[in-house]
C-alpha cells in the first residue's frame, strides 16, 4: 500500500487573517542572514499545521544598543508599530509579533515580496516638483550636481506619513517602502520609534503643514479612543513599550487632532534620514 500523498502547506499572505497567528505559533527555520541589515536579521520560514510563510526574525540578542533609545528593545517597537497600524485599518505594517525563536526573544515579521518598477522617490532637475510629486529637499546627485529629491503624491504614502507621525518614526528611508503587485504599500524597519522626545525623521515631508485629510482625522479619533488608559491599544502596547512611551503616543495623537495638519520638520533633530535610501 502506498503512503498517502502529503498535501503541501498553504502559503499565507499579509492580508490573511491567520498571518499573525502563524508567526506567533509556527515553527521557525532559519534559512539565511540578511547581511545589509544593521542589526541581526534572519530570513526564515515559519510553518504551523497546514500553513507556511517566509518571514524575518530579528532576535533581541543581535541588537546594537542605542544611546537615544535606552528603554525596551528594537523588536518590541517593531511589534508595537504593527499594533498601531492594525488599529488604523490601513494595514501599512506587515503582520509582526514578538516571540521566542532559535536565538531567543525577537521580532518576527511576514516577508513582503515587492513589485519592481513602482517609482515612489526620484531626483529631478529644477526647483519645483512636477505634477504628481511632492518636494522633500535638495540633495547631491553626483559630480557636483544638486537635484531636487521628491516623493510621489500618493495616498498610500500620505497615510504612512500620518502613521510615522503617530509612532514618532526616526528613520523612514526609501528602502523601507515596499510596494507590492496588488497595489498595496508596506513600511518596514520600525525599531527606532515611540521615543518620548520628538525624533520624527522621514522622507515624507511633502505634505508638511497641509491640512490632514478627513480620512486621517477619522483614524486619529479611532486611535485616540483605543489609546485611552483602559483602551485595547494601550493593553496591546503595554508589553512592548514603556508607559511613558504610550503616554507620548497618546499626546502625539491628541496634538495632531488639535492642529489638524501634517507636522513640520523640527529644528533640534535632523529632519531627513541619512542615507535617504
Amino acid at each position: 500500500m502506498s503512503a498517502p500523498e502529503r498535501i503541501p502547506p498553504r502559503s499565507v499572505t499579509a492580508t490573511d487573517p491567520a498571518a499573525a497567528e502563524l508567526l506567533a505559533r509556527g515553527e521557525l527555520t532559519v534559512r539565511g542572514r540578511i547581511r545589509e541589515a544593521s542589526n541581526a536579521a534572519l530570513y526564515c520560514t515559519v510553518t504551523h499545521q497546514d500553513r507556511e510563510a517566509a518571514c524575518v526574525y530579528k532576535p533581541v540578542a543581535g541588537e546594537r544598543p542605542l544611546w537615544d533609545f535606552p528603554d525596551g528593545t528594537l523588536a518590541g517597537r517593531e511589534a508595537a508599530a504593527y499594533e498601531v497600524s492594525r488599529v488604523t485599518g490601513w494595514d501599512l505594517v506587515p503582520p509582526t509579533v514578538l516571540r521566542d525563536g532559535p536565538y531567543g526573544e525577537g521580532m518576527c515579521q511576514l516577508w513582503i515580496e515587492t513589485a519592481p518598477g513602482a517609482e515612489l522617490l526620484a531626483l529631478v532637475d529644477g526647483e519645483e516638483p512636477g505634477p504628481g510629486w511632492k518636494a522633500i529637499g535638495f540633495a547631491e546627485a553626483g559630480e557636483g550636481r544638486t537635484a531636487l529629491l521628491v516623493h510621489s503624491d500618493d495616498d498610500r504614502l500620505r497615510r504612512l506619513s500620518v502613521l510615522d507621525a503617530v509612532i514618532n518614526n526616526a528613520d523612514r528611508k526609501g528602502g523601507h517602502l515596499l510596494p507590492t503587485a496588488d497595489g498595496r504599500l508596506y513600511g518596514i524597519d520600525h525599531g527606532v520609534t515611540f521615543n518620548t522626545e520628538n525624533k520624527l525623521r522621514t522622507l515624507l515631508w511633502g505634505w508638511a503643514g497641509e491640512p490632514l485629510p478627513e480620512e486621517a482625522l477619522d483614524v486619529l479619533r479611532t486611535l485616540s479612543g483605543a489609546l485611552a488608559p483602559s483602551g485595547p491599544l494601550t493593553a496591546a502596547l503595554s508589553p512592548l513599550i514603556t508607559p511613558a512611551e504610550i503616554d507620548a503616543t497618546r499626546a502625539r495623537v491628541d496634538s495632531l487632532l488639535a492642529s489638524g495638519t501634517h507636522p513640520e520638520p523640527g529644528t533640534d533633530w535632523p529632519a531627513i534620514p541619512w542615507p535617504p535610501v
